[in-house]
């Protein structure tokens, strides 16, 4: 009897070990070991991995809004596809030198650097930027300084998608560490975003965290969830995700529907908002995980899948493939990919002083020293990590009791004969969208407004024709009284040759409008 009871637990327990490596890691037999070798292979292969991702992508950034890319449709790729857009199309990489801003901040002042410093550094780069991060970078060189400059009031961007493409550095430097990645994220992630838009990074810098620690994906995507808190919208988007995974296994394109039915419609982005362009946090991120789930650790199809799911489509390739070149490691990819980045390893990116062969060394340093400092231990070529529960982050939420119910045109110029306007609107909140010009011959300026809302004390900005420093949208106000109100804006220095266009009214409310045919 005794032989038949050992006889039946030693199945037992051997089914439980050999049922997947997701179930021995959900009790805690997590991959906690690496050889100084194996760490800069897996940072490698997250850092290439993302520049693979991105280029693959590129052809097809925002040209299919709100619908997937066709399987007939050709992406090309061969082994000079890298090098052709670090010579004529480097801005594609924003990605990537982003990241290498704030990497570049660590190694320059400590691992202690204070968001001040990212904050600067980040808005007197040379890069162009769009969405949030130019609405940060508007805010800190006006002296609106993190947490605020991508608070959601401040920031009409804060749930884009800005820091969720630009988290993968605070993963790479905290293996197996997730509640440590979480706090870096809070610390640069807070300069251009808010809510679901930070979420967005803090669970991408996890699942690279994680990466590090296992060679299961769906354990990657599922526990990095963790992170953000369940009452989010970005939490039930990625876990209505993983179970419509579950519930279409073998059809990533019904997984697909499903997220474009439930979560297309975003609120926040002005530029998005009653249009098929869509770059909030959320469903791009959606985009990620279809790609890693329905990929199941194959390079080649998880590359496809995410960018065949349209919208930011260079950026959500990008996380996948730094996650799951991290999960690999750079010798593991693909020969085929692997190839497209060998001619430009050793070229600095655009508006740096960084290569990919720089950011593989300094990654390992800042690896090790994030490590070292979090419990873990480097003893010669060993390495032990000390790997986190992790805890979920603070809940923020943005926009909320805040519905988009009209979108209409202005077309309003103001100029030196025409040097104010006003307009009504009945709701909780507005969004006047459009920029400073100036005739071609003419310097850059910044043109003085004042804003007042029903008659109220004014509020003076500025709007530099410049498009570095420029203010991503006329003017905005939200969590006013529900109710009719009238803007009025004033151009204080007209000045002939200059002008701001104000384009669109972008009205919210408090209530929301409930479509008729919903309810007959």
């Amino acid at each position: 009897m005794k032989n038949f009871i050992f006889f039946v637990l030693t199945l037992f327990f051997a089914a439980c070990t050999t049922s997947g490596e997701s179930e021995s890691e959900l009790n805690g037999q997590l991959k906690n070991t690496l050889t100084k070798a194996e760490l800069q292979d897996k940072i490698k292969g997250g850092w290439a991995g993302q520049v693979i991702g991105c280029t693959f992508g590129g052809p097809t950034e925002f040209r299919y809004n709100g619908t997937m890319i066709n399987d007939y449709q050709p992406i090309p790729w061969d082994e000079n596809r890298c090098l052709w857009y670090y010579k004529n199309s480097p801005g594609l990489y924003d990605d990537v030198y982003m990241d290498l801003t704030f990497v570049d901040v660590f190694e320059k002042e400590g691992l202690d650097a204070p968001a001040a410093s990212h904050a600067l550094a980040f808005a007197h780069a040379d890069y162009r930027l769009w969405h949030a991060n130019q609405a940060a970078r508007y805010n800190i060189l006006n002296g609106i300084m993190p947490p605020e400059s991508g608070y959601w009031q401040n920031n009409p961007h804060a749930d884009d998608i800005d820091f969720q493409i630009e988290a993968d550095f605070a993963g790479l430097m905290a293996p197996g560490m997730v509640n440590t990645a979480s706090e870096i994220c809070d610390k640069v992630g807070h300069i251009m975003n808010y809510g679901d838009g930070w979420y967005g990074g803090v669970y991408v810098a996890g699942m690279y965290s994680l990466a590090f620690v296992s060679n299961d994906v769906n354990y990657i995507v599922t526990e990095a969830l963790k992170a953000i808190p369940e009452e989010s919208q970005f939490y039930q988007c990625i876990h209505d995700v993983i179970q419509w995974h579950n519930e279409y296994p073998n059809d990533w394109k019904q997984t697909w529907f499903e997220v474009e039915r439930k979560w297309s419609a975003d609120i926040g982005c002005p530029d998005g908002v009653f249009r098929n362009f869509n770059i909030d946090a959320k469903i791009n991120a959606a985009y990620i995980i279809i790609g890693l789930l329905y990929g199941e650790g194959d390079y080649s199809k998880t590359l496809e899948i995410s960018t065949r799911c349209g919208q930011d489509s260079d950026c959500n390739p990008a996380s996948a493939g730094g996650i799951l070149g991290t999960m690999l490691g750079y010798s593991e990819i693909p020969e085929f990919w692997k190839r497209g980045v060998y001619p430009v390893e050793s070229m600095d990116f655009k508006y740096t002083t960084m290569s990919l062969n720089d950011v593989y060394e300094i990654g390992l340093k800042h690896a090790l020293q994030v490590i070292s400092e979090n419990g873990g231990k480097v003893e010669g070529e060993n390495i032990t990590l000390a790997v986190q529960e992790i805890q979920a982050v603070a809940l923020e939420v943005g926009f909320e009791n805040h519905f988009p119910v009209e979108r209409n045109g202005i077309g309003e110029r103001l100029t030196k004969d025409n040097s104010e306007f006003e307009v009504e609107f009945t709701g909780n909140g507005f969004v006047l969208t459009g920029s400073a010009q100036k005739q071609n011959e003419h310097e850059d300026l910044n043109l003085e407004l004042e804003m007042s809302i029903d008659g109220g004390e004014s509020e003076s900005f500025l709007m530099p024709t410049g498009f570095a420093k420029r203010r991503h949208e006329v003017a905005w106000k939200y969590q006013l009284p529900e109710g009719k109100h009238v803007v009025k804006i004033s151009l204080k220095n007209p000045v002939d040759g200059y002008a701001v266009n104000v384009n669109d009214l972008l009205v919210y409310s408090s209530v929301k409008i409930e479509n008729t045919w919903k309810t007959n």
